[in-house]
């Protein structure tokens, strides 16, 4: 994070009455042992009262906001860690691994992850005259960034917004556009704007690591990724590890393995199937590279996960 100690803690203390209006808002709602249930669409709520993790998922362009809590997140070779001074902001669908180290039933973890709406947020560059700044030569797809009172307040309103069904369908929509109007003009606005808007070099990789996420059992032919890029190899290669920390083939081998264990621990297929729906032409490369990522061979990872609580099985929380 930019800002310094003593920053950190002043906004901490202006954010500290609205994060526990969220709090008293949440505590009111049905909830799974995970899951906080509600009706905003677009918005995810999660409360833990015991660590969990280190869980893997394929995160969606999205903004995290912790309400209560720190959470420990690595992203290719790169491992962050943010708190309720900060919000996290996922810019490109991209693997991930997260780990929550310390809740408690007395001192939970409580956050929020709303799904960017990247229509919306063109119309706001659009509307507001919101242009990107020069390109930068590292353009990573995630950020942490500065979580203001205005921000806080904006997620309050929206998450209030299950107390009153009849103001839904209408104000959710004008809240998340706020808030998404606050990401584009706040300290990381720069970077999210050249995402979102078309014609730049990060739009141009961001396609490419959307086409793999969306063809990652097919054979990834480098030459081809970098035509639908439009850039030569080379500047591909540099660009998309920028962006993802990882090299389109390493990124590829992410999300296969990532969707492999999913699959496993939905019950329905055993390991050697995972790895042929996953892109795999061998079971024994299948399990070589899993331990790698995860530590142990598919059986016992299974074996493992199933035996803890929901919190450490679930796949994604904020």
């Amino acid at each position: 994070m930019d800002h310094g100690m003593s920053d950190c803690k002043a906004l901490l203390a202006q954010t500290c009455p609205i994060r526990a209006r969220i709090l008293e808002v949440i505590s009111t709602l049905p909830w799974d042992g995970l899951n906080v249930r509600h009706q905003v669409p677009g918005l995810s709520l999660y409360r833990l009262v015991e660590p969990a993790g280190p869980f893997s998922s394929v995160y969606e362009p999205s903004l995290s906001l912790i309400i209560k809590g720190r959470k420990f997140v690595e992203v290719g070779d790169e491992a962050m860690v943010y708190d309720e001074s900060a919000f996290f902001l996922t810019a490109v669908g991209m693997p991930m691994k997260g780990q929550i180290r310390t809740a408690t039933v007395d001192e939970p973890y409580v956050a929020a992850t709303l799904r960017l709406n990247l229509d919306t947020m063109r119309r706001l560059i659009v509307d507001h005259n919101l242009q990107p700044a020069d390109i930068t030569n590292r353009d990573r797809g995630v950020a942490v960034g500065v979580a203001t009172p205005e921000l806080f307040d904006a997620f309050l309103r929206l998450i209030s917004l299950t107390n009153s069904p009849d103001d839904l369908p209408f104000m959710a929509a004008h809240i998340q556009a706020e808030i998404f109007y606050r990401l584009l003009t706040g300290d990381q606005g720069a970077r999210l704007r050249r995402f979102v808007l078309s014609g730049t070099n990060s739009n141009r990789v961001a396609k490419a690591v959307a086409w793999v996420k969306d063809n990652y059992t097919a054979q990834l032919r480098i030459d081809d990724l970098a035509d639908l890029a439009g850039m030569g190899i080379s500047t591909l290669h540099h660009q998309f590890r920028a962006m993802t920390g990882m090299s389109p083939l390493q990124f590829q081998k992410h999300l296969r393995l990532h969707h492999a264990r999913e699959l496993m621990l939905a019950g329905s297929i055993d390991v050697a199937t995972a790895a042929l729906t996953v892109g795999y032409e061998s079971p024994t490369q299948f399990s070589r590279e899993y331990r790698r990522m995860f530590g142990h061979p598919p059986l016992r990872d299974m074996k493992g996960i199933m035996s803890t609580d929901i919190a450490i099985r679930a796949g994604s929380v904020a």
